[in-house]
């Protein structure tokens, strides 16, 4: 916490002179040394000013020259203060520290640098009170058991003064309810408390031999009494190191340890207990541990003890003090549990200094202060330093005026005609929206009010309180005027108004304006005004009402028609454009048919051959998702492109052994197109239907096995399945419900096992009419609270990532990525229930083993999909050559490559940073022609060639 404006007023000159007068000595400590006789050289003082001096200076000119230009920079404080320490500069080193201080609550190393130089500085007794108030100020800044020890430490040496001692026992008391409850360091203040005490013990003993007198005894067994109390409290504190102290306890204490005692120790101890893994957790985990604090925090909170939440709040924070987030809980537990007004402060205070940038830090600290009745102009002076704090969004400076706002209000006396506060509180209302207009609006581009808010809050307090109706009215004139008029909700709440607070003539005029203006929910408004004039108005007032909204549904009914019609010609328009190019494509489709058909001899025929009964293998089912275009036309069959037409000729592969249950399928599927199928586009509905793929070409009896499968979620009504014109089955089809709810049950058995392979079940939507529908159901973008694990071993279980994760956090769900045949890739997700916990995650376990093999653990960053479909060519099945112009027989111009290969170099595109993707360096093609096989080789930097070179390699066998 920053010292408050007197202290650094008053501390800051008498340090200034007091560096003044250290300098003077020493420059009069040289003089006497020349004085002497002392003899320094030229060549001595040149040695003197050496070098590393000399650079240290200039970097000390320019850091203080940056400073001066942003005097928010931390690091350039820290490194200025380091630089001036390191040169011994005290006076401006002081300086350096005081101005930081100012502006940023100081870390514990640079507090306890600066108390150990003022310390060692520190002379007679005038200037260790100097020194008591900059350690006031360091224990505010931080709770930090260190600055604590040093504190009292140095408070021990001032003992023999006038109270000296009551005064190092009240600080001692003071650093026992900051820190004596911290696990790890809290012993290390009740001991020095102890040996304190102990050290005056020794000085109130008589002397061995002689009879103490009464006021002597009476000294003696106050002093033990103190150190008594002190064990007893300490043992029943849940420390480390515990059973030290009691054995110190029963070792020390004449008559044993009493049995009060002991219970309070072991209720420590088991206390203790529950709290060792979380300090364990602590402390083998890695700088922040943001994870381990907010789960000790739980802990704490849960057991309910005010001053142990209070530590491990400090504690987290400490090494946390940048998380908005968890100064939030913290205050929030201060305001509704501590209520102590002196800690409630501090805390709030300390958070907006590290965090100035969150407003609703700011907000709770201005409810905070009225809650404790702090005054108004301590309230008012933190406000204007809100307003500076730099907010991230216009609409955080709407909040925090709306707080201010509310605090005036609260302060205002409405049952006076006039107040200061209510001068006060038009003046604010006033500024707000000039501030609101101005600063907020060239900063962000608006003003983050919208629906005028804040006008709206001025308008019914000056009709509610005020009862001032005229400047209610012009308020809503003003919100009416920035756009908002076209909306029915605010004449509504402008309308409400005037019913409350106003009369029926400006209500009647409030909803013909409304009837007049609105766009959004006109048919609402004109209900409005109706049912207005049925109770309040005359026969006239109520023809007029009606000839109003009549007109007005009238415009509103023919702009949209006009609406309608537009959208109709569009789509008509786009389904024109459509048909235009399925007619292209099957043109193209005639086209090289016929060039086909046009060859002549064996070679032709076993070429055609070769290559339909290939193409028809090779191809892959494509998702269609309208089954009209696959039965029994094979017109419509030559609307889809084949390998052939998109890559040119190829050589048939081998004959492949037909799979079991091939014959079968295929006599089916020809059985099946010599029945009529034709089912017309009426008897179809989409939406009653589900598409069904990634089904085994093979599958024994599908539309069986699909009722079969499809008949738990209603009556099926029709199986469509898809077939090549060879009638082997192409492993999706179309099933088709009497009842539009069976669907939703149907989209249930997604990724079911049918034969070995997961079968997809997705709505069937016509894509031709909903070109965006995607059925993808996983996120495409980056999700902080979910980790992407790659390199797991196929045998990998959903158990035993489980196990394997569940100590990093609270997991909600995992998902093991597999094949189209269902088998697993190696790859996974797993969700957690905030970003904390993932993080911790993958700080914990990527570059782990399992099973002997290494896992890479990241933050799931898919993919995006469409970026991917654009990049990525057609891949279907033995399509591995690259698409190629046509020549004039519907083949490549050549096949020939023209380019040695030596020269062919062919480079990879730049990896994307996404889930599963990895920087690879371009590779160079040292052999093969486009698309076929060759070898690599890796060329992390390409240089230019000259002449030479290329006739080298022009000339390289």
């Amino acid at each position: 916490m920053a010292a408050t404006g007197n202290e650094e007023q008053t501390l800051l000159p008498d340090i200034e002179e007091e560096a003044e007068g250290m300098e003077r000595e020493m420059e009069s400590e040289e003089e006497e040394e020349e004085g002497m006789g002392v003899e320094h050289s030229e060549e001595e003082d040149e040695e003197n000013t050496s070098e590393d001096e000399r650079e240290n200076e200039a970097e000390i000119q320019r850091l203080e020259e940056q400073l001066s230009i942003n005097a928010f920079d931390y690091n350039c404080h820290v490194d200025l203060i380091k630089l001036l320490r390191q040169e011994g500069k005290l006076h401006r080193l002081r300086k350096a520290r005081q101005k930081m201080s100012e502006l940023f609550p100081l870390t514990e190393e640079i507090w306890l640098d600066w108390l150990k130089d003022e310390i060692r500085l520190t002379e007679d007794e005038s200037e260790r009170e100097k020194v008591y108030e900059l350690f006031e100020r360091a224990v505010n800044d931080y709770v930090c058991p260190e600055i604590w020890l040093e504190y009292v430490q140095y408070s021990i040496g001032g003992m023999g003064a006038q109270g000296g001692i009551e005064r190092v026992r009240s600080i001692f008391e003071r650093a026992l309810t900051a820190v004596g409850v911290h696990v790890t360091k809290g012993a290390s203040i009740w001991e020095a408390y102890r040996e304190f005490e102990i050290v005056i013990l020794s000085t109130v003993q008589p002397p061995p031999g002689s009879v103490p007198s009464q006021e002597q005894q009476e000294l003696l067994n106050a002093q033990l009494d103190r150190i008594h109390t002190l064990f007893r409290r300490q043992l029943a504190v849940p420390l480390m190191d515990m059973e030290g102290t009691y054995a110190e306890y029963s070792d020390w204490a004449d008559d044993g340890v009493p049995e009060t005692v002991t219970h309070q120790y072991r209720r420590a101890l088991k206390q203790m207990e529950k709290c060792k893994p979380y300090e364990e957790a602590l402390l083998v985990s890695e700088t922040p541990k943001l994870a381990e604090y907010q789960a000790y925090i739980d802990f704490e909170m849960k057991e309910g003890d005010p001053a142990r939440v209070q530590i491990i709040f400090e504690r987290a924070l400490a090494e946390n003090c940048l998380v908005p987030d968890l100064w939030i809980k913290y205050n929030t537990y201060l305001d509704h549990q501590l209520k102590i007004k002196d800690v409630v402060l501090s805390a709030h205070e300390r958070a907006v200094r590290n965090c100035p940038w969150t407003m609703s830090l700011w907000k709770s600290y201005l409810l905070a202060l009225e809650r404790h009745g702090t005054d108004h102009q301590t309230v008012t002076d933190v406000f204007e330093k809100a307003l500076n704090a730099g907010f991230i969004q216009a609409t955080d400076y709407v909040e925090i005026w709306q707080s201010y706002l509310d605090y005036l209000r609260r302060r205002v006396d409405f049952s006076k005609e006039w107040s200061r506060e209510l001068d006060e509180l038009r003046a604010a209302f006033a500024r707000s929206l000039d501030y609101l207009k101005q600063d907020v609006e060239e900063r962000f581009s608006e003003s983050g009010d919208l629906s005028c808010t804040i006008m709206q809050i001025w308008a019914k307090i000056e009709a509610l309180h005020c009862k001032n109706m005229q400047k209610a009215r012009e308020l809503w004139d003003s919100i009416m005027t920035k756009g908002n008029a076209k909306y029915a909700n605010m004449w509504l709440e402008y309308y409400n108004l005037e019913r409350s607070y106003g009369d029926t003539l400006h209500c009647r005029k409030a909803l013909h304006r409304a009837v007049q203006c609105t766009s959004d929910y006109p048919e609402h408004v004109c209900d409005i005004l109706l049912n207005f004039e049925r109770v309040e108005g005359s026969l006239e007032d109520w023809d007029a009402a009606v000839q109003k909204t009549g007109t007005k549904l009238n415009r509103v009914n023919e702009q949209r028609a006009r609406v309608a019609i537009k959208e109709a010609n569009q789509a008509r328009q786009e389904e024109e454009k459509a048909e235009q190019r399925r007619k292209a494509k099957a043109d193209k489709k005639g086209q090289k048919k016929s060039q086909k058909a046009n060859r002549t001899g064996d070679k032709r025929k076993a070429e055609d051959d070769g290559e339909e009964e290939w193409g028809e293998e090779a191809e892959l089912p494509s998702k269609r998702l309208r089954g009209e275009e696959d039965f029994g036309s094979t017109a419509t069959e030559e609307l889809m492109e084949t390998e052939s037409g998109l890559f040119g000729r190829r050589a048939p592969p081998p004959r492949k052994t037909e799979p079991p249950g091939f014959r079968k399928n295929q006599q089916r599927a020809s059985e099946a197109q010599r029945e009529p199928q034709d089912v017309s586009k009426e008897q179809r509905k989409d939406e009653n239907s589900v598409f069904v793929s990634n089904l085994g070409f093979n599958l024994e009896d599908p539309e069986g096995k699909l009722r079969t499968l499809f008949k738990g979620c209603g009556t099926v009504e029709q199986v469509r399945l898809v077939y090549t014109p060879k009638g082997v089955f192409r492993g999706y089809c179309y099933v088709q419900f009497e009842d539009r709810l069976a669907v939703p049950e149907a989209l249930k058995l997604d990724r079911q096992e049918v034969d070995g392979r997961p079968m997809y079940v997705s709505p069937c939507v016509d894509k031709n009419k909903n070109p965006d529908f995607k059925v993808f159901k996983y996120n495409t973008s980056m999700e902080k609270h979910k980790i992407f694990i790659s390199g797991l071993p196929y045998t990998c279980t959903k158990e035993t990532l489980e196990d394997l994760f569940k100590e990093h956090g609270t997991i909600k769900a995992i998902r093991l990525v597999t094949n189209r045949s269902g088998k697993p890739k190696g790859l996974a997700y797993v969700e957690y229930e905030n970003e904390a916990q993932a993080s911790q995650a993958v700080l914990k376990m990527d570059g782990t083993m399992l099973e002997n093999f290494t896992l890479s653990v990241a933050i799931s960053n898919p993919p995006r999909r469409n970026m991917e479909e654009k990049a990525a060519p057609s891949r279907i099945l033995g399509a591995t050559m690259q698409r190629q112009p046509q020549g004039a027989r519907g083949k490549g111009r050549t096949q020939i490559s023209l380019l040695p290969r030596s020269l062919y170099r062919q480079s990879a595109p730049d990896a994307k940073a996404e889930n599963g993707t990895v920087s690879v360096p371009h590779a160079t093609v040292t052999d093969g022609v486009h698309g076929g096989p060759g070898t690599t080789s890796l060329d992390t930097q390409t240089k230019s060639l000259s002449n030479e070179d290329f006739a080298r390699m022009l000339l390289k066998k």
